[in-house]
């Protein structure tokens, strides 16, 4: 039986790829902070910590609305699992690589962890509709008002309930960001089902390198950090033989 070729949205893609551009910047600068080419304050200065809020947000929404776009052309779920285990397993070996390179914050539960899990709820949960919009909004509130240090532990601290943030270079617990890849979820359907067009229309000249690099988001994440690292030892290395 021949297969049903399915709907390319370009848009999405690049909207997807602006948010790898911004990503790979941040990481870029905090590189060049953590070789001591620049001096900033990553963990507290709300210029750094707003576009990192910001970039994890873009990424997340992105995720709910590729969701909603895969639930519109009817995948399978044998192929949302195959998709699931190159996050769940490049989640993995993040953790592996911070252990090396940071032994003391190891991400646990950073980006792709929560990624991971909230796929799942939210593949779950799609059925909600327009609820998603409610939920969302309760899941990003949740943690406002709901703190235990129970949830500090490292066996549940990836619920988000915390009453102090892990030491760790990245951490994206389920509340409140699922809040967000529901939102994400709850527009996709939206505009599927309203505003198809705003997903299917062409992309700019100028931004299809972005449709480009957003559909190749997951390689880019997992690459740019070791190249960016394996430059940066050697420029430093260099700077240290000529000083």
């Amino acid at each position: 039986m021949k297969k049903t070729p399915t709907e390319r949205f370009d848009r999405l893609d690049a909207l997807r790829g602006a948010a790898v551009v911004w990503m790979v910047g941040f990481h870029f600068m905090f590189d060049l902070n953590h070789f001591r080419f620049i001096r900033q304050n990553f963990y507290e200065d709300p210029f750094w910590t707003w576009q990192r809020t910001c970039i994890v947000s873009l990424f997340l929404f992105c995720a709910g609305l590729g969701q909603a776009e895969a639930l519109a052309q009817a995948q399978r779920w044998p192929r949302f699992w195959r998709r699931w285990g190159q996050v769940a397993g490049c989640a993995l070996l993040v953790t592996l690589g911070s252990w090396y390179v940071f032994p003391r914050s190891v991400i646990t539960f950073g980006v792709l962890h929560g990624i991971a899990v909230m796929l799942v709820v939210v593949r779950l949960t799609a059925p909600a509709g327009r609820w998603l919009w409610l939920l969302g909004l309760v899941a990003m509130l949740l943690p406002q008002f709901i703190q235990h240090p129970w949830f500090d532990a490292r066996a549940t601290q990836w619920i988000g309930l915390v009453t102090r943030k892990p030491v760790t270079e990245d951490f994206v617990p389920v509340l409140p960001w699922l809040g967000v890849m529901w939102w994400g979820m709850a527009a996709g359907q939206w505009t599927l089902a309203r505003r198809r067009h705003w997903f299917s229309g062409a992309v700019p000249r100028a931004g299809r390198g972005l449709a480009v690099l957003g559909r190749w988001s997951l390689t880019t994440y997992m690459v740019h950090q070791p190249v960016f690292f394996a430059v940066l030892t050697g420029v430093a290395a260099a700077r240290r033989s000529f000083s």
